[in-house]
């Protein structure tokens, strides 16, 4: 067996190859990111049958040769680069170059034999690029209410006392038409109660009184056009990043359809569809066991001791897919609601003194676990707890 080792960059990769041994079969070589080079890459790897590439998952730039490499025959494997930096670390390597990362991942996947990561089907690779565009959408729109706050609170402070939420569909409405408290002034309550701001419900009576006559008094009715433009652009793009949100969710619902995994995962209470699409888009059922995904995930305790250092409690491991472990949470919490299995579970857990949001960390990992035997056995959950208990 030879095993190549790839350091992926944006313009030129390195590869070098070693044998079982660890000696070196083809030095350091860089290779472009196009067609010429890839070609100049199959050239250096000879024969697939006795290779095994290793690369680091860098970003997105590994996608177009993984698929170029795994079409042309050979096994390769998707290394996590925490994983090869603690490898050239017990060398005490002090330089660091992409031929010298290109050498040590192909020794680390000549000592360590990688398990060769399959190529994920059309459907799972959509819906992982959706879901990334639905968070990138999230974080846009996030973005925009964060800012229309600064805003409103400058120019009518007051608001916030009468519409709670800003990134709700009435404020943008209301605010896009009368940025400022100064707007308000010498406005009809009865034509701010008529508008519209769902396609269906009105401002109202009640409300469209308490923001005209906050208004009057407001202390921040001095400021002047530059916040009236601010607001308003504010409101039309949160306007627009819902729309597209909506149409993004639309788009996972039915990419999920045809996808058998994606659509069993609903079948666990609390489990939606854009939770599914996450799951799906993480491979959940390629993980060795339940355990190595809830490590994954960084659903599990990090005790930390060490000589005179007892520590009482355990908190969670810094390590772990952060942002699929947050999306997690509030499934976790209707799950808990739901699922008789998982309730009996959470309060058990809470009857032996466990604090709430240990449990809950505690029954995420129960549900990953039912998660994982769904998509590892293609099979539906079934409760059978809760049947034992009917």
């Amino acid at each position: 067996m030879r095993f190549a080792g790839i350091d992926i960059a944006s313009e030129t990769h390195f590869v070098a190859v070693v044998d079982e041994a660890s000696g070196v079969v083809v030095k350091p070589t860089s290779f472009g990111e196009d067609a010429s080079g890839y070609e100049k890459l199959l050239g250096l790897l000879g024969s697939p049958g006795d290779v095994l590439v290793a690369m680091e998952a860098t970003g997105h730039y590994w996608q177009n040769l993984f698929a170029a490499l795994a079409a042309a025959g050979f096994a390769v494997a998707l290394l996590n680069p925490l994983r090869t930096r603690r490898f050239a670390g017990e060398d005490l390597e002090r330089t660091k170059t992409d031929a010298i990362d290109a050498l040590g991942i192909a020794r680390f996947a000549a000592q360590k034999r990688p398990v060769v990561t399959r190529l994920p089907d059309s459907a799972t690779q959509e819906l992982r690029e959706l879901v990334r565009f639905r968070d990138r959408l999230m974080q846009d729109f996030g973005d925009r209410v964060r800012q229309l706050h600064r805003l409103v609170d400058l120019g009518f402070p007051e608001f916030t006392r009468y519409v709670r939420s800003l990134d709700s569909e009435l404020a943008s409405a209301i605010l896009h038409d009368y940025p400022t408290a100064e707007a308000f002034l010498g406005v009809p309550w009865k034509r701010l109660a008529k508008l519209c701001y769902d396609g269906r419900h009105k401002v109202g009576e009640e409300l469209a009184k308490g923001l005209v006559e906050a208004a009057k008094t407001s202390v921040g009715r001095h400021h002047g056009p530059a916040y009236r433009v601010q607001v308003r652009c504010a409101c039309e793009d949160l306007d627009l990043l819902r729309r597209r949100i909506r149409e993004i969710d639309s788009d996972i619902e039915r990419t999920l359809k045809d996808h058998e995994v994606g659509t069993l995962l609903t079948t666990l209470d609390g489990i939606g569809p854009t939770t599914a699409a996450r799951l799906v888009a993480a491979d959940v059922g390629s993980f060795r066991s339940a355990a190595a995904l809830a490590a994954y995930v960084g659903a599990v305790p990090g005790l930390r001791q060490s000589g005179k250092r007892q520590a009482s409690r355990a908190g969670l491991t810094p390590h772990g897919n952060a942002r699929l472990r947050a999306a997690l949470w509030m499934p976790t919490l209707t799950a808990v609601r739901k699922n008789p299995w998982l309730r009996a579970y959470y309060e058990g857990l809470r009857a032996r003194g466990k604090l709430p949001k240990v449990a809950l960390v505690a029954a995420m990992r129960k549900l990953l676990i039912a998660v994982y035997f769904v998509a590892k056995h293609r099979k539906p959950f079934v409760p059978i707890l809760a049947e034992a208990h009917a």
